[in-house]
Order: structure tokens, then sequence, then C-alpha cells
């Protein structure tokens, strides 16, 4: 490696000295090979036997008919097992894959489909034959089916227009942005230590006697509850049905081997699948195996939002690796290997986004199938053990994008975990980001949710709590540009992207007012009118999914389900925690812009709003020195009251209205600062901002400060997003909150001690998430301008890693501005 002026993570000098794929075990180094930088194809399997089946039960009710359809999918679906794997389960074709799910927005696959290989961001490829079939056999029965099909239908006129660009609903105004009709639920997490305790013949044998304890004479007995819980007999033996075709296929493929090694490794994988998932678990191995079906199969039944999470592993895998240490049976390397192994099945396994809106949300493959470590016990002890150090190692030695690696952190947590989640850190990967139970335990408490539940919450998703048989709100929420409220305050209604449109309220000439408490007056009667499409927009939603859409496979793992005889996506459970949201999208945009009015036009007196507006107008082209000024104006993100209290207070106004709304629906509606990779096309549709922003340039990410605003130190960062939450309310959620740190700044034992005060001060402070790229700028350009040679560079994004070189140049811009902090 050739000397550098600055120091280098060690990402950095692996990929410098060309070992980017020389880590980890052999064996899964060897699987990810194979299929690292390919193109993923487009299975159809998936979409033909769904579809097959719901054409022969149209008279059922729809729990029924979708058990029925997995069912025909575990008979029919062809089994594959990679070579050289130790774990069987695949959903699709040899390599990266992706499926489809035509019940969501099958109406469209012909218009899509064609496109997919073509489009610039998550390009997908199809074989002719494959596609015609999809035209011929699929979409014409989905046509007048779909979910979206639906919703487009029935969206009022007053959301629509801040909503849809085409009459189809095919494309986003990214005004106010729904989600739902590009997924059939949110993240989700399983209760995969019920499937190892019990395995599903104990379901299934549950499920029966349910069914025979019905009261004939009853009429929600009969109508309701008997198809329910004939699904979840169904649906449990479908699963095992799906493992036995897994069984005979390894035996088969073992008989047919001359390499005695391998024969005898399928060999185990045909007796494993023969006794897992359908009995309980016993060994390391079995659990591994139980749990990827278990994840596998849940994937076959729905596209919920960021794939199935994989829950605290370190907790519920952990007897069964102790036991097998203690016995003998394995080694922590071999545990490593066998996780590995399961690491790549998931990695190919692409979650596949046929709407065009649902793609501009998630670049790069995105994911976030997090493995859930640390944390505490549901007794309030902390659940820190050998396996949670184990999952960190292998994520420094096979710094693989999947899975996502989610550590939560609290007050107690011990000095060795902190130590090694910062090394980990430092590696530069990423991962793993931080959940912060001092914020969600307590918040949740609030809420009502139950105190031994919540101890013992799974991350799921970018920043989300699960608990796992108490979470019932399945529903997609919705994406508010509140940049674009800040855009009719100054246009009096009007977007510069939409002309002619008053998309929003008639406020005035901002020119004319006399305060900055009239321009924020305006500001706050935007943003609320903003706001209340949405909520509109999200009720309209939750009524329309439940006529679409079942999941009779999560509802078999859900005790409250179970309980009720009630599918998951039923409109209220009884007991169920209910959390819906809406995503504040250009948060320190907008603090930034209303800070910098604030000072420079009503206090210093310095400039006027005519010529901020006419800087805006030119894109600040020939008004350079008043765009300096408004960049010099106070910030978000450097612990700075002017900008802060502002922060504050449009925090305040969303989470009263969101308080609001929770007494109508009876259900908690939260604000959330998570956008994904939204930001970039959000911030597409906005002209100049006067935080100094140029126009269609990308929004501020989450909670985390403007590009390059951030100008004191990370703990400058943290206090800022501590100081604009409002803590006497409880309608908040995640605020996702990115950092980039200079290797320098943590190298060696000092630079890791230091980041494990940040981590300490992170969690003191309440914090929900904290995520790191640690990575020089240099390199970020590098790549940019030679991606063959940095293919392998991994960078953090918005609650996963991606490879940097997979992003749109829009995006790769977006984090190679955000400020890298080279000292703390």
């Amino acid at each position: 490696m050739s000397a550098l002026a600055y120091a280098l993570s060690p990402q950095e000098e692996r990929l410098i000295d060309n070992e980017s794929l020389d880590y980890g075990r052999p064996r899964p180094r060897r699987i990810l090979a194979s299929f690292q930088g390919q193109t993923p194809v487009i299975d159809i399997e998936r979409a033909v036997l769904f579809t097959e089946s719901m054409k022969a039960t149209e008279r059922l009710p729809l729990v029924l008919r979708w058990a029925k359809a997995l069912y025909n999918i575990a008979a029919n679906i062809t089994i594959r097992i990679t070579p050289d794997q130790l774990l069987a389960g695949r959903a699709g074709q040899e390599g990266r894959y992706g499926i489809l799910y035509p019940e969501i927005d099958g109406d469209f696959y012909p218009q899509v489909l064609k496109n997919l290989n073509h489009r610039a961001k998550n390009s997908f490829r199809i074989d002719p034959k494959d596609a015609a079939i999809i035209a011929s056999e699929v979409a014409p029965y989905w046509k007048g089916k779909t979910y979206h099909e639906l919703l487009n239908a029935t969206m009022p006129s007053e959301l629509r227009s801040v909503t849809y660009n085409d009459d189809l609903g095919l494309t986003s105004r990214f005004v106010v942005s729904e989600t739902s009709s590009y997924r059939s639920a949110l993240q989700w997490v399983h209760d995969y230590e019920k499937v190892l305790k019990r395995g599903f013949v104990a379901i299934r044998d549950e499920m029966a006697e349910k069914l025979t304890a019905l009261d004939p004479d009853s009429v929600l007995d009969t109508v309701d509850k008997k198809p329910f819980y004939e699904a979840m007999v169904l649906v449990s033996e479908a699963i095992i049905l799906f493992a036995q075709r897994h069984a005979a296929y390894a035996q088969e493929l073992a008989d047919k081997t001359i390499d005695p090694v391998r024969r005898e490794e399928l060999k185990e994988i045909a007796a494993i699948c023969h006794r897992v998932p359908a009995y309980p678990a016993r060994t390391f191995r079995e659990a591994v195996q139980s749990q990827w079906l278990v994840q596998l199969f849940s994937r076959l039944e729905q596209k919920a939002s960021a794939v199935i999470s994989n829950g605290r592993m370190d907790q519920y895998l952990y007897p069964y690796y102790i036991s097998d240490l203690n016995e003998g049976l394995i080694t922590p390397d071999g545990a490593k290997e066998l996780l590995e192994c399961l690491w790549v099945e998931m990695a190919q396994f692409v979650d596949l986004y046929i709407n065009p809106t649902g793609n501009e949300f998630n670049e790069a493959y995105a994911h976030w199938e997090a493995v859930t470590i640390g944390g505490q016990t549901r007794t309030g002890q902390d659940a820190v053990n050998e396996l949670t150090y184990l999952f960190l190692e292998s994520k420094v030695e096979f710094p693989l994008n999947y899975p996502d690696l989610a550590a939560r952190i609290h007050a107690r947590s011990p000095q060795r975990y902190l130590n090694e989640v910062a090394r980990t850190i430092k590696e530069g990967s990423g991962f793993p980001k931080l959940i912060n139970d001092e914020e969600i335990i307590p918040l949740y408490l609030a809420k009502g949710a139950p105190l031994e539940e919540i101890l013992d919450y799974a991350v799921s998703g970018c920043t989300e709590a699960r608990m796992v048989n108490r979470d019932t709100y399945t529903s997609g929420c919705v994406y508010i540009n509140f940049a674009a409220a800040l855009e009719m305050t100054l246009y009096n209604g009007y977007l510069k992207k939409y002309p002619g449109e008053r998309l929003g309220l008639e406020t005035g000439d901002p020119r004319t007012f006399k305060t900055f408490e009239d321009f924020f007056t305006a500001y706050k009667a935007q943003h609320l009118n903003l706001l209340n499409k949405a909520l509109a927009q999200q009720y309209v939603v939750d009524k329309l999914r439940p006529t679409r859409f079942a999941t009779p496979f999560a509802s078999v793992l859900h005790d409250l389900c179970v309980q009720e005889g009630l599918d998951l996506q039923s409109p209220v459970i009884k007991g169920g925690f209910d959390i819906s949201y809406f995503e504040f999208l250009g948060y320190a945009t907008v603090v930034d812009s209303l800070a910098a009015v604030k000072t420079l036009v009503y206090e210093e007196k310095s400039v006027t709003l005519d010529e901020i507006l006419k800087a805006l107008e030119a894109d600040f082209n020939g008004f350079e020195p008043l765009r300096a000024k408004l960049l010099s104006a106070p910030k978000y993100g450097n612990n700075d009251p002017k900008a802060d209290l502002i922060a504050r207070e449009i925090d305040f106004i969303s989470q009263k209205r969101a308080e609001k709304a929770s007494l109508e629906r009876s259900v908690n509606v939260d604000l959330r600062y998570v956008p994904i990779t939204s930001h970039v096309p959000f911030g597409r549709v906005i002209a100049a901002t006067p935080n100094g922003r140029k126009a269609q340039t990308p929004l501020s990410d989450g909670s985390s400060a403007s590009h390059g605003a951030d100008r004191e130190g990370p703990l400058a960062t943290l206090m800022s997003n501590h100081n604009s939450k409002n803590l006497q309310l409880k309608n908040r959620a995640s605020r996702l909150l990115n950092l980039k740190l200079s290797p320098s700044a943590v190298a060696g034992d000092t630079g890791t001690q230091k980041l494990v005060d940040l981590i300490r001060a992170f969690c003191a402070l309440k914090l929900w998430h904290l995520q790191f790229n640690v990575v020089n700028r240099e390199t970020l350009l590098k790549a940019q301008k030679n991606p063959d040679e940095w293919r392998g560079l991994l960078v953090r994004i918005a609650g996963y890693s991606a490879y940097f070189c997979d992003l749109s140049p829009d995006l790769q811009m977006d984090i190679i501005e955000r400020t890298e902090h080279d000292r703390f």
C-alpha cells in the first residue's frame, strides 16, 4: 500500500490492497464470489403459482385464499439448494433474484417490466419468455383487482393533487407520498423462538384444536373464525411440506454426488430439513436452518417493507449455541461459517420494487433484515452474551452488506460490549447502527406497551422497534415533503416544479410580512395543511388494505391473532399495539431556512425578503455573496439555540396534530424522521431554499444536519438533536441520525475510547438512533471516478449499508457532502 497523507479505515486498506473478497471463511466467500456484482434476475414462479391459486378460490374468505395460495407455492415451487451451501432454502433462481407480488401492483407489469433492465437504479433482468407469461397469464387476472388500482381509484381529488403525477398513480409528486401501494405490509419481525421451541407440528395441532372447539351455533365462529383457523392449519402444513421437499431434494443431490464430503453435507441438510421447522430445534445448526425457512417462507407470503427482520438472534439462538459449544458439537468459527452461509443466502434474495416511486425510495437494492444484538432481557438485565460478540466478529471478518446489524445500547451496557461495537464501527462498513433503549423503552411505556415486552423489543427495518406478539399495525405510511411547505410560504401556495397549480394555501406575499412571527405563522399554516392531507390519505389507506391483503403465515406466529381468530391485516385486533406514523422530509433544510430568514431579514435586517426571493429565483447565480451570508446563518446541528428552538417548535406542532389524530383514530400516530433515500427525489421537486441550498439538490436526511452545516463537531450535533425534541410529548418515534467521521478521528485505542464516549453521550441524551460512516472524502471521490476499482466499498445510507458504486450520482454526492468530522 502506498503512503498516504491521511489515515485509512480497515475497509479502505483492504480495498487498496485488493483484498475485497479475501475475508471471512472460505465457503461463504466462495458462495459470495459466485453472485457478487450480478444484476438480479426476476423469478416469476411465486407470481404464477399465487395467481393460479387465487383464480381458483375467488368465493372463499381472503385469509383462506391466501393460505391456499401459499400451500400451492410450497407444493409446486422449484426447489433449489445453492451449491456449496450448508443451508437449504431459496425462493428463486441461482444467483441474485427477486420475486413478484402481483396482488399489489400487477396491473401495470406490462408497462414496467420491459424497462427494468434499463432503469438507472436497481435494475433487474427478466427472461423475455417469463415477461410474456406475466403479460399473458398473470397481469390480465389482476387487472381491476390490485391494491394499487383500488387506492388510485379511491383517493379523493384534493389528496391526489399532492400525491400522484399521472392518472394511473404510477409516479409520485414527492409532496405527500403514500408508500402502501408498493408493499403489502410494513417491515416485520416474527416470533422465531416460538418455532424453535415448539415446531409447526405442535402449532398446527393447536390450530386444529381451536378449529374443533368452535361453536357451530355462533355466527362469528362459523363465518369468521372457522376460515381463519382453517388457514392457520393449512399454512402450518405448507411450511412443513416446503421443508420436506427441501429434504427430499437434498437427499436426491446426495445420491448423485461423487464428492464424499459434499455427499455427507447434503445428507445432513436432508436430515435437518426433515426435522425442522416441523419439530423443535435441538442444535445450533437446526435452529439456524429453521429460522431461515421461516423467514424465507414469509417472503413468499408478502412483500413486507424491507423484508422480514431477523429479530434478537443473539438471544433466541444462544441456548443452542452454548449447548453445542459445551458439548463440543460446534466451535465459534464453525458457528460463524454457518451464520455467514445464512448471510449469503439472504444476500441473493433482492427486494424488488416494480413501482417507480418505490424504486426511488430504496436505492442500491435497499434492505433491512436487521439482526438485533445486545439490549436488555425481559427482566431488565443486560442481555449481552458470547453470541453477541460472535455477531460483531462476523461483521468485521465478513463485512457483507447483508444482513443489517443493529446494536441495542442502554445505560448499563458493558464496557467490553461498547468497545467491540466501537471497533466494528471503525472498520468503516457502516455496521452496526445504534438503537437506544433509554429513549425507546420509556416512550413505549408511555404509549401503553407492556414492560416485559418492550424490554424484549427487536429492531426492524431502518430504525423501528417491534414487540413480536404485540405490534399489530401493518400499513405502509406517508412521507411528507415539508420543504414544499416552506416553498409554498415563499410563493403563496405554489411550487416552482408545478406552475399554475396552487397546491398549498394562499398565505399571502411574504414580502408584506412585517415580523418573523407573520412569516412563521404562514409557514405553520402550509405545514399543517400538508400534514392534514397526509393524515387523511393514511386514513383512506388503513380502510382499504384489509380488503386486499391477508397474512395467514405471519398470523399463525402472532399470539394475539391466534387468540382472537383474526388475520394480522385486520383493522383492529384486541390487545394489539398499533403505531402509525408520518415521515418528516427536509427537517434541517426547513429549520435552517427559517433561521436564516429570522436572523438576516427580521433581526439583523441585513437583507430583505425580496432580495432573498430574487436570489432563489436565480438559483443563486449572480447572488453568490448573498448565498454565502445565508450559508453562514445559524444552523441546526451546532447546538445553537437560534436554530434548535425553531426545530423544536416545528416538532411540537407536528406532534400536537399527531396527538389529535391518535385520539380520532384510536391508533398511535407518530412523527418520524426516517427518509431512507427519499430525501434525494424529494429534493428534486424543490427550488432553491433560504438556507443556501441550490434547486433540485437533496434535502437534509432524517434528523441529521444539512450537508456541511454541522461545523461544531459530533457532540454539538447530538445536542441539537436532543434540544429539538419535545420530551413532554409522546407522539414521536425514530429520528434517524447520520454522522461521518474521518478514520483519523477514531484511530488507535484513543480513537476507540472517544467513540465509546460519544456512544455513551448518545445514550444519555436519549436519542433514538445513530449510525456512522468512517471513510475519507478522498476515497469516495476516487470511487466515484473509478468505480471498478472500488466495487466493494460499503457506505452507510439510511438504516442500511450499500455498495457506494451501486448508488446514483445524486446519492453518492449526498454522502460525499456530509460533514466529515476529523476531531471530537
